[in-house]
């Protein structure tokens, strides 16, 4: 069997119907690992977490290539196929998965070694490429509608008023979520949509009731 047979098979008819040979092991192996590769480095792109994990990233490419290799084996032996869903069947992951993006992307690698462990690698590639699309219009919806805490300390809470005429003139969206009162002054949380982060807090720094302010990541969206 040749090269471009052995191609034909990985991306369009199976492996079901044809006897698996080394030729058949790398042409797929190799597929899967492109395909995991493309994987990595999209969720490197998009990666919306605090902190970028590299080892859970290089784990995506592992398990696509891992997986293929389980169902071309499968494929090849109905006995050896029945063994390994019963001790398949005993494995447990403990490790909790926080950012659901982080899950999509794990099923993603997955079915890409499903996919291309049984010979439709080509299917693998247009399924990810559309899910590259549809990742790439969501962040963009996630990005426009990302917020920030502000958090003002002022002398006074008679001043909310001028500092919240603030707020409103550089934000497209402000929402008080904390309004904290003291004899000593007043501590405001505030919600907030802005695209002149550094001007808001110029602006809040030179009125004279507010001693200072700052601004924190928010990690929940509006949509």
């Amino acid at each position: 069997m040749g090269l471009m047979d052995l191609l034909k098979k990985a991306f369009m008819e199976g492996y079901a119907t044809s006897s698996i040979t080394l030729g058949t092991v790398l042409v797929c192996i190799g597929c899967t690992v492109a395909i995991a590769i493309y994987i990595y480095f999209i969720y490197k792109i998009v990666n919306r977490n605090s902190f970028y994990n590299k080892g859970f990233n290089i784990s995506l490419v592992i398990i696509a290539v891992i997986t293929a290799a389980i169902i071309l084996t499968i494929q090849s032996n109905i006995v050896v196929s029945l063994g390994m869903v019963g001790a398949l069947s005993i494995v447990r992951f403990r490790t909790a998965i926080k950012d659901p993006m982080d899950l999509a992307f794990l099923f993603w690698s997955i079915s890409a070694g499903i996919i291309c462990g049984a010979g439709f690698a080509g299917i693998a590639l247009v399924a990810s490429l559309f899910v590259t699309l549809l990742i790439i219009l969501f962040s963009a919806s996630f990005k426009s509608g990302s917020t920030m805490v502000l958090v003002v300390n002022a002398d006074s809470h008679e001043h909310e008023t001028r500092i919240m005429n603030v707020v409103r003139e550089f934000c497209k969206y402000s929402r008080t979520r904390a309004r904290n009162v003291s004899k000593s002054g007043m501590n405001l949380a505030v919600e907030v949509r802005t695209s002149k982060p550094s001007e808001l807090i110029d602006k809040l720094m030179k009125l004279d009731c507010v001693s200072d302010a700052s601004l924190v990541e928010n990690d929940s969206e509006i949509f």
